[in-house]
């Protein structure tokens, strides 16, 4: 392994899931989802994936929908991915766990070493841990617990894990997220605040901070394909869904700002990070 810090946005491929319809269906659907426009939640996620293929030069692998999993799309919660290694997740809803076996599969067939989670009192969700290239924060959630948070730290003890409380509905990566490689993300509510402040605490390494307006807009992916002179990414919510944070984000100068949109989707509880899973390494084909 490369020295601690130096693998953040690296990457090549991206995996991304289908938008079922099932996940329009709301009640129905059996996982209480609000009513949704399922011609625009498939847009938004066609968008997002030529966005990644086409714009950041990612090899884009797509799982097909599957109706029995609404939730599907949001497999950024499903796995923990650092360097060759994959941390299968034990998603907090039962109803959710079937949701790893493809994603297993496909990380599988990509070469990485795949880890699970044995222990039933555990529970991890991918978009409550936060890796800023030194280290990993995981979010003790509604989601998660810390059981998931230690076989975090067992399965990466390359790397320091701590843990930060988080207050409400959201996921760590709903609250804050990285801007670049020493550039920590957050919104301006309290809970964001407050992840953040524990944060800084906990770490021995220094980064800089920028508050953002809405807390959605530090659900970002910071990106770096790796191509000779080209910068790194930053994809993140654009105008169209958080008006009010596009000039704070101008402010990350040493990217290049690449917008989507994900307001439909949202309303299914996805975040931006949710939606994809990016590898950090090239692995064997």
């Amino acid at each position: 392994m490369g020295t601690p810090g130096e693998g953040l946005g690296r990457c090549s491929h991206a995996l991304i899931r289908g938008v079922p319809e099932s996940l329009a269906s709301g009640e129905d659907a059996g996982a209480g989802l609000p009513a949704l426009d399922l011609a625009k939640a498939q847009r938004e996620h066609g968008v997002l994936g030529g966005k990644l293929r086409q714009r950041l030069g990612l090899q884009l692998l797509e799982l097909p929908p599957e109706e029995s999993l609404p939730l599907g799309p949001l497999l950024g919660d499903t796995a923990v991915i650092q360097g060759d290694t994959a941390l299968i997740t034990r998603p907090w809803s039962p109803a959710r766990r079937p949701e790893v076996d493809g994603v297993r599969k496909a990380l599988q067939d990509l070469g990485l070493r795949i880890v699970e989670i044995g222990d039933e009192n555990a529970t991890l969700d991918g978009t409550d841990v936060l890796f800023t290239g030194r280290e990993f924060f995981v979010g003790l959630s509604k989601w998660t617990n810390h059981r998931g948070a230690e076989i975090v730290a067992d399965t990466f003890r390359d790397f320091a894990v701590s843990t930060v409380p988080v207050s409400g509905p959201s996921h760590l990566r709903g609250l804050c997220g990285m801007g670049g490689p020493r550039t920590v993300v957050a919104g301006s509510s309290e809970a964001a605040q407050k992840a953040v402040r524990a944060m800084a605490v906990l770490t021995d390494h220094p980064y800089a901070s920028l508050t953002l307006p809405d807390d959605a807009a530090a659900d970002c992916l910071f990106l770096h394909p790796g191509l000779p002179g080209v910068p790194p990414f930053l994809l993140h919510r654009g105008g169209g869904d958080l008006p009010n944070s596009q000039e704070a984000l101008q402010k990350l100068s040493d990217v290049t700002l690449v917008p989507v949109s994900c307001s439909e989707l949202e309303k299914a509880g996805a975040g931006l990070s949710s939606l994809c899973l990016v590898l950090s390494t090239r692995p064997h084909s």
